[in-house]
């Protein structure tokens, strides 16, 4: 099932997505870079190599065969009550999703965690190459908290696989220094995470970055209150403070950053600029 889903189909997805994006990011940047592309390219993608390696030999075959333990003993919650597969595969999807906006504020605010998470955090831009950068470390703990969730809800390995697909899609898609026209963006974001929504979320004003956790659905933030959205992009400058120094953004640095101490991040207060209902530009 993985083959027939996730490799026949999603790889393709994912792969053309990427392209598609990289184009769109080229001609209509949203923000202005900081860093030299290609260099920071180069570094994102070496530092994800183990993280992709994992995801794929690992995270998806533990969470696969996790559903399928749903199925063969009924267990979860999708097991529980009787209704058309579209409407199971709805719940189980939103509530997948939830999961994850759970876990997104985990890998902030538990500190262990937050050491693994750090890695994403500290690029000095924001662009799809971002998507790809994260510690091998966050993929191990993902495993157990993702699995888990996978077991409670009780999805079946179709809806996890697409679910997988789609929330590698949102990643690509939210990472990504595109600008869409305001109207349109503000119509997205209605419903899903946009470049903008998230790129506050990147941002080295902590209040900033402690905001905007949602990976597919944004009205997971406004539910909670964790939403920001009043931000001009120009304003933001990307990255984690106490971590600013490009030469210290190593590959080998960034592989061995979650086991040193953490620095204390460095307040950057911004003044409040009014309410949290728009999307700026």
């Amino acid at each position: 099932m993985i083959k027939s889903i996730f490799d026949s189909y999603g790889t393709p997805i994912l792969t053309g997505l990427f392209i598609i994006l990289s184009i769109v990011e080229t001609k209509f940047q949203l923000r202005k870079r900081v860093q030299n592309r290609w260099k920071r390219m180069l570094i994102n993608f070496i530092v994800a190599i183990p993280a992709f390696a994992l995801l794929r030999l690992l995270f998806i075959p533990v969470i696969i065969w996790l559903a399928v333990q749903n199925q063969q003993y009924q267990f979860g919650l999708n097991n529980l009550y009787s209704a058309s597969l579209w409407i199971k595969f709805v719940i189980a999807f939103v509530l997948l999703d939830y999961s994850n906006y759970i876990w997104h504020v985990l890998l902030h605010k538990l500190p262990f965690m937050w050491r693994f998470h750090l890695v994403h955090h500290t690029d000095l831009d924001l662009d799809i190459s971002t998507a790809f950068r994260f510690h091998f470390g966050e993929m191990i703990g993902s495993v157990f908290f993702r699995g888990a969730a996978v077991l409670l809800i009780g999805a079946s390995p179709a809806i996890v696989l697409i679910y997988e697909i789609a929330f590698e899609a949102a990643t690509l898609f939210q990472h990504s220094n595109t600008k869409l026209p305001l109207w349109f963006e503000k119509v997205l974001n209605t419903l899903i995470v946009t470049p903008r929504m998230h790129g506050i979320h990147h941002s080295m004003v902590k209040k900033e970055t402690d905001s905007n956790y949602s990976i597919i659905f944004s009205f997971w933030d406004r539910i909670h209150k964790t939403v920001r959205l009043n931000i001009h992009q120009q304003k933001i400058v990307t990255g984690v403070p106490a971590y600013a120094d490009e030469k210290e953004l190593s590959i080998g640095n960034l592989l061995e950053l979650p086991f040193k101490a953490v620095r204390k991040w460095k307040e950057d207060e911004r003044p409040n600029d009014g309410n949290y209902n728009d999307l700026r530009n």
